[in-house]
């Protein structure tokens, strides 16, 4: 008996075919077999469809299948669609995958990108001006920029520093500004005290005097997370498949360095219990959605 795709009349023996590359599946069934994609969430959709198209049409043309980006605002927004069914791949950062997973079992990771040091993991920073005098032990009544909710360097990362040092941010008057460069620069400008990046993006701003004063642990990088209530586990495997075989230092390289920042350099396949250190550092904690000003 064949099972048929959610939302197409394509069936799952056929779709097999189509991922094994053996040409089988006629062309008007094929051109049902689309697979629904959310990148990053971020203002400017331009520049998402910049970094990341090259990899959606890789994976068209390893697949033959199409492949549509499905925008959102925030990871709120995203991790909604994600559990609705109306997405099936999902570029994730740790938290937003471990809040998934915590409510929607269907969510399997596929693979963690590699960071610009060859490495699938990143740590984040508390960063403050290099005269800054704030002291962190039991900081209380201070400002702090913060990335989104569902941001792993956001009020998750610099909770944790400061629960290390006897505080928390429930001490103090917090905001979120979205964008990593955001937070940096509105550090550098005076107007918070401090905030929470990935320690990767302070060297951009170090020639402005930002520094890192506190740094997480190493979380697993960003990867591609499937809806196994959407997609059949043959496609999952051929997208995991696809991403892990490339190779950044040898004859793939020239391709991939036309990819965006985020998934140029090479991918490792993932699996839930990567996400395990990251369970640990928030504990039971609870991620407030709105600014304490």
């Amino acid at each position: 008996m064949q099972h048929c795709f959610p939302r197409t009349s394509v069936c799952l023996a056929a779709a097999v075919a189509l991922w094994l590359g053996l040409g089988l599946l006629p062309a008007a069934a094929a051109e049902t077999a689309t697979i629904r994609f959310a990148p990053l969430p971020m203002e400017n959709r331009e520049s998402i469809v910049l970094q990341f198209r090259p990899m959606v049409e890789f994976l068209q043309k390893k697949l033959g299948v199409t492949i549509e980006m499905n925008f959102s605002d925030d990871y709120g927004q995203i991790l909604e669609k994600f559990m609705t069914g109306s997405i099936d791949l999902a570029y994730l950062g740790p938290l937003p995958y471990v809040e998934l997973r915590a409510k929607y079992p269907q969510a399997e990771p596929l693979v963690h990108f590699n960071e610009a040091n060859g490495q699938p993991a990143y740590t984040c920073a508390l960063v403050t001006l290099a005269d800054s005098s704030l002291q962190l032990q039991g900081v209380k009544d201070r400002r702090f920029a913060l990335t989104q909710p569902l941001s792993t360097c956001g009020y998750l990362a610099v909770n944790g520093l400061l629960r290390q040092q006897g505080g928390g941010l429930a001490q103090n008057h917090y905001r979120y500004l979205n964008k990593h460069d955001a937070v940096a620069l509105a550090v550098v400008r005076g107007e918070f005290d401090a905030g929470g990046v990935k320690t990767a993006i302070v060297k951009k701003y170090a020639h402005l005097g930002l520094k890192v004063v506190a740094e997480t642990p190493s979380f697993p990088s960003f990867g591609l997370v499937a809806n196994r209530a959407t997609l059949p586990a043959d496609a999952i495997e051929a997208v995991r498949t696809a991403l892990v075989q490339l190779q950044p230092t040898g004859t793939d390289q020239k391709m991939l360095a036309d990819w965006g920042e985020p998934v140029r350099y090479g991918a490792v396949a993932a699996k839930d219990g990567d996400y395990d250190d990251v369970r640990a550092f928030k504990g039971k904690l609870e991620i407030p959605i709105h600014n304490k000003e």
